[in-house]
């Protein structure tokens, strides 16, 4: 140094040392919104804490509250993205098929593939989630979303009466509540280390009540 001047190099450093510290790590959006996916589907909402979410998500918590609010509207988030990534198979079924009683035995087939197929938690996150909740928001939530799939079983069940296609005394409301209670049973059995060949051989079972015309 001459003169009291710097060189480039020094000036540079100077500069780099005053840029702020501690500033928020970048991330892939998406990517942590699996993770956080994951854990909740693992562990169920209530056993997972904000501490596990920032770990698993590989962010801190400032990150996680400004990208994705609260662990409740996190929580929130991803419910609906796992519905578009892993749950859209029923509404599938009901949408495509010709008949409910197609639309059902497609959607409980697809079900023993869904629960156990590897690479994710067996099972069904919106069922097993509420697994020892404790918070009243979150559990009607997914009380809601688990009604609104019944509903719509049923609604497809009664098309297919008015149409001709069950018998004209079969009882909507029932056999749509029975097919619910087949579907969230596989996901518990998934839970429990069923083989998608014995979950199938259950859905198999469940068709064969179904009333013909």
């Amino acid at each position: 140094m001459v003169g009291g001047e710097q060189t480039k190099e020094q000036v540079g450093a100077g500069v780099r040392k005053a840029k702020p510290r501690g500033r928020p790590r970048s991330f892939d959006r998406a990517t942590a919104l699996e993770k956080a996916i994951l854990a909740f589907w693992e562990h169920g909402y209530e056993a997972t804490s904000v501490s596990d979410l920032t770990r698993v998500m590989d962010i801190g918590a400032p990150s996680l509250y400004a990208a994705f609010g609260d662990k409740r509207s996190l929580f929130e988030e991803v419910v609906k993205e796992y519905g578009v990534r892993y749950g859209s198979f029923s509404d599938r079924a009901l949408v495509e098929e010709p008949t409910a009683r197609a639309a059902m035995e497609r959607m409980l087939r697809e079900a023993a593939v869904a629960y156990t197929a590897p690479g994710h938690p067996h099972g069904c996150l919106v069922v097993h989630a509420a697994t020892n909740c404790s918070t009243p928001e979150v559990e009607e939530s997914l009380r809601g979303r688990r009604n609104a799939n019944i509903a719509a079983f049923e609604s497809r069940i009664r098309a297919d009466i008015a149409a001709g296609e069950l018998p004209a005394g079969t009882d909507a409301a029932t056999l749509a509540r029975y097919t619910g209670a087949v579907i969230q049973g596989m996901s518990q059995q998934a839970r429990d280390g069923a083989s998608r060949e014995e979950l199938e051989a259950v859905a198999e079972i469940a068709m064969a009540i179904w009333p013909r015309t």
